[in-house]
C-alpha cells in the first residue's frame, strides 16, 4: 500500500462516528422504552387532525404553507421525517404555528418518525 494511502484511510476513519454516534445513542435512549407508535394508532389520526388543514392537498386555505408540502400519505409523511421531527416534535416545535399540540403527542410524533420502520 502507499505511503499517502494509510493517513487517507485514517483521516477518513477520523472524520467517522462522531455525529453518527451520538445520533445513535440518541435514537437508542429515546427508543428503548418508548411506545410503539405507527400510523395506523397514531400517525394517520394525528396527521389528519393536526396538519392536513394546512398541509393537505384539498386545504382550502394552506395558510402559506408549501404546495409540494403535503401529508395526504403515510409515505408523504415519512418522505419529510426529519423535516417533519424538527418542526413539530419537541418543545421548540413551530408547527403547527397555532400552537395546542399536546407534549405527548408531540413525543408520539417523534417516537413514531425516529423509532418505527419507515412505512409504518
Amino acid at each position: 500500500m502507499r505511503a499517502w494511502t494509510w493517513p487517507a484511510i485514517l483521516l477518513g476513519i477520523a472524520g467517522c462516528g462522531d455525529k453518527d454516534t451520538a445520533d445513535s445513542a440518541e435514537v437508542a435512549a429515546l427508543c428503548v422504552d418508548a411506545p410503539v407508535v405507527t400510523w395506523e394508532n397514531f400517525g394517520a389520526g394525528f396527521i389528519s387532525r393536526e396538519c392536513q388543514a394546512c398541509h393537505g392537498s384539498n386545504a382550502e386555505n394552506r395558510n402559506g404553507a408549501p404546495e409540494e408540502v403535503t401529508f395526504d400519505a403515510v409515505n408523504e409523511v415519512w418522505f419529510r421525517a426529519d423535516e417533519v421531527i424538527a418542526r413539530a416534535a419537541g418543545e421548540d416545535a413551530t408547527m403547527p404555528p397555532q400552537g395546542g399540540i399536546e407534549a405527548d403527542d408531540r413525543y408520539k410524533l417523534e417516537v413514531w418518525l425516529t423509532c418505527a420502520e419507515e412505512g409504518s
